[in-house]
């Protein structure tokens, strides 16, 4: 079974960037769908964006159209997710997670891996 490191995670002002990344192990990375969420204390995970097992489709809620570009490096078992622009509301936790579906799913209980998560803060 892959196991999944997030890093990246930080505190950053709103109007930055930020680049988070997921690193596989244990298995190929390009075994699987890759998708990122993220959960905000007292509120559900909810999903921010996927990919699918090639990079050739990806989906992306609609707080992170426009904001935020999904991507992956299967050659390096690596996953990213580029923020551009953060705001207050994009603080959370963000996990990446690996799903073995056909098709990109976007509910949390069809990704049955997960990493433990960075922290993103983002200031005013």
């Amino acid at each position: 079974q892959v196991q999944l490191v997030e890093s990246g995670g930080g505190l950053v002002q709103a109007g930055g960037s930020l680049r988070l990344s997921c690193a596989a192990s244990g298995r190929t990375l390009s075994t699987y769908i890759m998708g990122w969420f993220r959960q905000a204390p007292g509120k559900e995970r909810e999903f921010v964006a996927a990919i699918a097992r090639s990079g050739g489709s990806t989906l992306y809620a609609d707080s992170m159209k426009g904001r935020g570009t999904i991507s992956r490096d299967n050659a390096k078992n690596t996953m990213y997710l580029q923020m551009n622009s953060p705001r207050p509301e994009d603080t959370a936790s963000y996990y990446c997670a690996a799903s073995t579906e056909l098709y990109i799913p976007v509910s949390p209980r069809e990704y049955y891996v997960w990493g433990q998560g960075t922290q993103v803060t983002v200031s005013s």
